[in-house]
């Protein structure tokens, strides 16, 4: 089963308690689920998930089912929540 990084920005960050995690995972919903049960005190966790974006070793997930995500071994998994402000 691969292994990898889970790195958590700004709301998921703060929610997590932590940047990062590792993940034993075969596809991107395991890692997930993984994730939510590993931070189930932190219920605020599960919620800023479901809002947020993810990248996978550089490439958006975008509206691709996270069962159909594969994970490498090595791989990194970033969760980026949205982010205010922007141009105007």
């Amino acid at each position: 089963m691969p292994s990898g990084t889970i790195r958590y920005w700004a709301a998921a960050k703060a929610a997590a308690g932590r940047a990062e995690d590792t993940y034993e995972a075969t596809t991107l919903a395991e890692a997930l689920a993984a994730a939510r049960a590993r931070h189930e005190a932190e219920p605020e966790f599960a919620r800023v998930l479901l809002r947020c974006s993810f990248l996978v070793d550089d490439s958006p997930v975008g509206s691709r089912a996270h069962t159909e995500v594969r994970l490498s071994e090595g791989g990194t998994v970033e969760v980026l929540p949205p982010f205010a402000g922007g141009a105007r």
